[in-house]
């Protein structure tokens, strides 16, 4: 029996400091449509710009995940995520009005407290999981980290830590059932030992930490000086060191709490995948860089999976024939250049021009040796893309579609008299405001001819 994809019922916010930056910040989960996946937006900057929570976007692991797009940065939202992924949220939209997400108590708590108050909605389209064929492998010889996937028809993940001193050496922890998320994970708080926080407080890099939010191992003697510094520092009557060698700031949850984090964060960072896997997740001692590189490892795994022609009967009956496209778009002879669509949905289209011999362009262009023009396969891609953005109003024909932006254009192989070229476009973030953002690949047999993202905006005519 196939799987729903979700959404949460409606928006709900949240407010709190960034660990590293100490500004307050508001963040605000909305509802979105299926296939969104998740998004974030800043709405303190200009245009309120927004982008996929995606692997290829991470710029920085060093004190947390951090991605940006195009000058627009959001950072320690590992636990953002992971609350997400492990209430199974599908589609979310993130608004937040400064760079890094509240650190609250340093774990998935609240976020996931706030979730389950509003609840979930199902959605009519199917969740799609990534299912492996073979067993995915990374090593990181310096960390000595090594995390696996191995196929499963289940989604687990275990966590093995090892931090060679007394006070936290070995810890394991483990997931069997993303139904135990928000009771045996989610409430599990970040952590540091002292010598570390000795070093960012001297550096002023936790400007937002205080000892509510982390649990502090100390692995070393601390003279009763420094004992009263941190206490100061932190604005504390007094602080000590406690039997199980952790300050006096917090109580442990559970004995593990640490591994079961680091398996907390594993799930976040996982998250960047950008879609559901179906496996069971080895991690050892893990770490947002390692968690980071699984992540593109498995996201190359499932580009070269997706990486061939779209599977379709060039001879069945298409969903547009040049008259239904003729009655969507402006264009004529000599510049309509799509002949059939062979499908649109909500979020995907796919056209299909035949390059005959008696294309007007090959009069000037190379005529005694004819390639299609590069900016006519280009403008061929945007008129399909056209039909994708027009899809989405009930009544096309009292609408026209500009193309506002083109970027990432890459030329793979000429395009010759004889050819068909299968345009294939996917929304790469949801049709808002009638701007619709897109990204294809066209094929000619299983060669890729072009690529592109396309930005489009649909306008009434007048």
């Amino acid at each position: 029996m196939s799987e729903k994809q979700t959404t949460i019922t409606e928006s709900v916010s949240i407010s709190g400091i960034g660990l590293h930056t100490g500004s307050e910040v508001n963040l605000k989960f909305l509802p979105a449509a299926a296939n969104t996946g998740y998004v974030f937006r800043r709405v303190d900057i200009q245009g309120a710009p927004e982008f996929q929570a995606i692997a290829d976007y991470v710029v920085d692991t060093s004190r947390g995940t951090t991605l940006e797009y195009k000058g627009a940065r959001i950072t320690t939202i590992e636990h953002v995520l992971a609350a997400l992924v492990g209430l199974g949220i599908d589609n979310v939209i993130v608004e937040m009005d400064q760079e890094e997400a509240p650190i609250l108590d340093g774990s998935s708590f609240y976020y996931v407290h706030i979730l389950q108050k509003v609840g979930l909605k199902e959605l009519e389209e199917d969740r799609v999981y990534f299912e492996l064929d073979e067993v995915i492998n990374y090593k990181h010889e310096a960390r000595n980290t090594e995390m696996t996937i191995i196929p499963d028809n289940s989604r687990r993940i275990s966590t093995m830590i090892d931090y060679n001193t007394t006070v936290l050496g070995t810890q394991n922890a483990e997931l069997n059932d993303y139904a135990d998320f928000a009771k045996e994970i989610a409430p599990c708080r970040t952590f540091v030992f002292l010598h570390e926080l000795e070093f960012l407080l001297d550096n002023n890099l936790i400007k937002g930490g205080d000892l509510s939010n982390a649990i502090v191992f100390v692995n070393k003697q601390v003279s009763d000086k420094e004992l009263v510094r941190l206490a100061k520092l932190f604005n504390k009557p007094t602080v000590k060191v406690m039997q199980k060698g952790i300050l006096n700031n917090l109580e442990l949850k559970f004995d593990n709490e640490a591994a079961r984090h680091k398996l907390l964060d594993v799930i976040g960072d996982l998250a960047l995948v950008g879609m559901p896997i179906k496996g069971r997740v080895i991690a050892v001692r893990p770490g947002h860089e390692t968690n980071v590189e699984f992540a593109k490892l498995i996201r190359e795994k499932i580009k070269k999976s997706n990486d061939g022609p779209p599977n379709i009967d060039l001879n069945s009956k298409p969903q547009y024939n040049i008259e239904d496209i003729k009655k969507m778009l402006p264009h004529r002879n000599p510049f309509l250049l799509v002949d059939k669509i062979m499908t649109v949905t909500e979020d995907r289209v796919i056209g299909v021009k035949n390059v005959t011999m008696n294309e007007d362009f090959f009069v000037g262009h190379f005529p005694d040796e004819p390639v299609m023009p590069a900016v006519l396969q280009i403008e061929a891609m945007a008129q399909s893309g056209g039909i994708l953005v027009l899809s989405q109003v009930p009544d096309p024909e009292n609408y026209i579609t500009y193309f506002l932006k083109i970027d990432n254009v890459r030329l793979r192989n000429k395009v010759v008299p004889g050819d068909t070229i299968i345009f294939d476009l996917k929304l790469l973030s949801p049709v808002r405001r009638g701007l619709c953002h897109m990204g294809g690949k066209a094929w000619v047999g299983n060669k890729v001819v072009m690529e592109a993202e396309m930005l489009a905006q649909i306008v009434k005519k007048k």
